[in-house]
């Protein structure tokens, strides 16, 4: 990299050799994000039946709901499916490329561009001015499980989707169309999914770089942050043991994401509820201590309580964190996060649930150069099935 490449704002973009599954089930190959549906174990063994004994993600990923149920051994499982599924030639592999994704779920189209990013450009630490910045407070807690899964993995696949700010959608609109590589209807009320190979990615990589914003970012994590601070962690141990050339060229360096502009008429931003496990429901609402104009609701023993909430979502979302923490080290219990609110009724008896109120889509590029990151879960890119689910993949050794 020439000293003049190295502050083009499209060198934060990388046009990976993407692997696609060679199986004639799409339908059972494809799987949605491991970090979603997180207390709802039947939803994972609807999966696991629909994958059994046929070629699928699901055999590739670790699903969080899993993360407590024996992690050594599911991260080795992970890691020999990884090599035997590469040995036995399960993939074939694109030419240097973007896929062009498009997503059709019931409030309309989502388009979005899977590409590599360079993990150089990427930062979590809040207020560093990185090209490629998370937007949610990441949790060191929380990074381990995952850094061991991909320590021992030949691949990655992305849930992670970044989002740019594109108004004018010069870049969606530049797209030259090629091979139509798959077209298929997703499992588990996903909708459907048509992924098409863009033939001038390198135009579309340079347009990319032009829309990097005054501030000097280019991409926020919208979904899978952890996913990519884990991926940056990985790369930082490698590139220890590498000479400098090895580190311009180690696929390890570039991780593989869906990009969407976040004026995409069909990316809905949605609250990231909370649901508190405990016996003692009247305690945790007798204790509310948030205060606002707005408002949140409580959802417990089949009725609701609506209770004060901050205007400014992220403080208030932040209060509400500290407050769940701090009654469960006063009365035990445990907290999860749900997507969606027919989830979390649907889940309530086992506590306390919160809905909490959403930030606007708008509001995202500039609380997050502004303030740094968000508080973790502050939002969601959609409903749970709406979330990437997996497809393609690539080498990271």
């Amino acid at each position: 990299m020439t000293a003049k490449e190295e502050f083009l704002p499209e060198r934060a973009v990388y046009i990976p050799e993407i692997l696609l599954p060679q199986t004639d089930d799409m339908y059972a190959w494809a799987v949605n994000a491991c970090d979603q549906f997180t207390s709802d174990a039947d939803y994972w063994r609807q999966v696991e039946d629909i994958a059994r004994g046929k070629p699928s993600a699901y055999h590739l990923i670790l699903p969080e709901i899993y993360l407590k149920d024996d992690l050594p051994g599911r991260t080795e499982r992970i890691a020999a499916n990884m090599r035997a599924y590469l040995s036995g030639g399960a993939f074939r592999q694109l030419k240097r490329g973007f896929v062009l994704v498009e997503r059709t779920l019931p409030h309309g189209v989502r388009r979005g561009i899977v590409l590599g990013i360079d993990l150089e450009c990427y930062s979590f630490v809040p207020g560093e001015k990185a090209l490629v910045r998370s937007t949610e407070a990441t949790v060191l807690d929380r990074l381990p499980p995952r850094v061991a899964a991909r320590s021992g993995a030949a691949l990655e696949l992305p849930h992670a989707m970044l989002l740019y700010d594109d108004a004018h959608g010069s870049v969606l609109s530049a797209v030259r169309r090629g091979e139509v590589l798959y077209d298929f209807d997703l499992n588990m009320g996903g909708g459907h999914v048509k992924g098409t190979f863009v033939d001038n990615s390198g135009e579309v990589k340079s347009l990319f770089g032009g829309l990097c914003r005054k501030g000097g970012m280019l991409f926020a994590v919208g979904d899978g942050n952890h996913s990519i601070a884990a991926a940056k962690l990985c790369w930082e141990e490698i590139k220890k043991g590498l000479s400098p050339n090895e580190r311009l060229s180690h696929p390890a360096r570039y991780a593989l994401c869906e990009a969407v502009n976040i004026y995409d008429e069909a990316l809905t931003f949605h609250p990231i509820h909370r649901l508190v496990k405990t016996g003692s429901c009247d305690e945790f609402v007798s204790g509310w201590k948030l205060c606002g104009e707005a408002g949140a609701e409580l959802v417990f023993r089949g009725g609701r309580v609506r209770v004060p909430f901050p205007q400014d979502v992220p403080a208030g979302i932040r209060a509400l964190d500290g407050y769940i923490s701090e009654f469960i080290a006063a009365h035990g219990g445990e907290a999860d996060y749900i997507h969606g609110r027919e989830e979390l009724e649907r889940l309530s008896p086992a506590g306390v649930g919160i809905l909490v109120p959403q930030i606007q889509k708008q509001q995202l590029f500039p609380l997050v150069e502004s303030g740094g990151n968000l508080p973790q879960k502050t939002f969601s890119l959609g409903e749970g099935s709406e979330k990437r689910y997996y497809i393609e993949a690539k080498r990271i050794k």
